[in-house]
């Protein structure tokens, strides 16, 4: 179970007390599978290669700090999940995970759609060529412009989220002569074993419309009187970075009491039941996250269990993956900077990158893994604190890891499991320029995303 992050945001270093960290691993020089990206391995001369490509020429091409994303391990996970659910269900990629034209373009190749949740994501997937028809539009406060624009291009669903957001749509379909495709989020009182900043379906929160109190069955109520709507499911989501499918359990019974008492009133049965996403990656070796098709069979099971006691028809399922696709698909490639060992204590290891790549460190006290990647090391292990470049104590990248006594500047380590949030997350602070992303495949390399320039920065500062 991941601390709390501290109330006054960035905190100063806090030192762990005797025994607190685990002992180092017995080969630092290992790749432990569960972590890294599938293509992931060391060559001859202990440099890491990914998809063919050393890291060392990665770098010296592309720079560092870089995100390095294995195309053919995200279309593996992609196809892996779309198979898993197979025909008689939908697969929506979370798009706020990690979006790009390029990722877009490998979605709709292998059958998946996406969910978005702005209307600078909608225009990504469109202009990447994704049909309209398999784009759901989520968010708790979607603007008229972003509405317009989501029922003008004919997106396949929008996920209603409060009271005021159904006459929204309503009003605004019916004036463009359509009927939108609805389904309305509501809370189920179901709170994920997970941070509290990112568990989202206890009542507590913005997301949704709670169930309890009889506020998500007056929501049906209203979408199903207004001309401008076609309301064909609801929608649950409970969480992120999620192992334990119990939650999900609970939910499901929830959810599917909500359609018999759907059924019951109004003589309808809702066609679909969206459960979110929110599956756990391994960020390090201690995470033991489920396979697509153990994750299939058992949320397939519950929604089928629930709805024959129900006496109802089984609706078709959704769900949305996003960090459970790109996440363990990249690792950001850092340079060492400077070194500062304190004596009884740890080491601090300074890279030229930091909290404006990723911010899930210092945001939700998110743990990574990090390993040296242009070497290997006989060197005796050293714990050590993975630190940025920003003007800032709480920018740290990896709070508690050993490396290689031996690690000294101009060695370059990888943070493994970096492909959700962490681009999508990144930011300017102290006018650092975000990194780019680089696809790697059958032993080369482009660049989806590029690396930002200071041209970039000083064009949007028009003084």
């Amino acid at each position: 179970m991941s601390r709390s992050a501290h109330p006054a945001g960035p905190r100063h270093a806090d030192v762990l007390p005797e025994g607190h960290y685990s002992a180092p691993p017995a080969d630092l020089n290992a790749l432990d599978p569960k972590v890294w990206a599938q293509t992931v391995t060391r060559d001859e001369d202990g440099v890491v290669t990914v998809g063919g490509i050393p890291v060392t020429r990665l770098a010296e091409e592309h720079g560092t700090p870089a995100y390095v994303l294995d195309e053919a391990d995200f279309r593996a996970r992609a196809r892996a999940w779309r198979s898993a659910f197979g025909a008689d269900a939908d697969v929506f990629y979370a798009g706020k995970a990690f979006l790009s034209r390029a990722v877009v373009r490998w979605l709709h190749e292998e059958g998946l759609n996406v969910d978005v949740c702005s209307g600078g994501e909608l225009a990504t997937a469109l202009s990447a060529g994704m049909p309209a028809d398999r784009i759901a539009f989520h968010g708790n406060n979607k603007s008229v412009d972003e509405i317009t624009r989501a029922v003008e291009a004919g997106v396949g669903h929008i996920v209603l989220d409060s009271f005021q957001e159904i006459v929204r749509v309503a009003h605004i379909a019916q004036g463009l002569g359509k009927r939108q495709k609805v389904l309305i989020r509501i809370t189920v009182g179901v709170e994920a074993h997970t941070h509290e900043f990112i568990a989202t379906a206890h009542e507590d929160q913005k997301f949704g419309i709670p169930l309890a109190g009889g506020q998500a069955a007056e929501a049906v109520r209203r979408a199903l009187q207004l001309d401008g709507l076609e309301l064909v499911g609801i929608h649950s989501h409970i969480g992120s970075q999620i192992f334990d499918m119990s939650g999900f359990e609970v939910a499901a019974h929830r959810v599917v009491s909500l359609l018999k008492a759907v059924r019951d009133e109004h003589g309808v049965e809702l066609p679909e039941i969206d459960l979110g996403g929110g599956l756990g990656i391994a960020y390090t070796s201690d995470d033991d996250p489920r396979e697509p098709h153990e994750i299939a069979k058992a949320l397939t099971e519950i929604v089928t269990r629930e709805c024959e006691a129900a006496k109802l028809r089984t609706p078709r399922i959704s769900v949305e993956p996003g960090r459970a696709i790109v996440g363990p698909t990249a690792f950001t490639l850092y340079e060492v900077g400077t070194i500062k060992p304190l004596d009884g204590l740890r080491t601090y290891v300074s890279v030229d990158g930091g909290m404006s790549d990723n911010i899930r460190t210092a945001l939700y006290d998110a743990e990574y893994s990090v390993a040296l990647v242009s070497r290997t090391s006989d060197a005796e292990p050293m714990l050590a604190r993975v630190v940025g470049k920003h003007c800032e104590s709480g920018d740290i990248v990896v709070k508690d890891a050993f490396l290689p006594s031996d690690v000294a500047p101009g060695d370059l380590l990888a943070v493994p499991a970096t492909g959700a949030y962490c681009r999508s997350m990144a930011s300017n602070y102290n006018h650092v320029l975000r990194p780019p992303v680089v696809a790697v495949d059958g032993g080369e390399a482009r660049v989806i995303v590029r690396r930002e320039t200071e041209e970039d920065l000083l064009r949007l500062d028009v003084g």
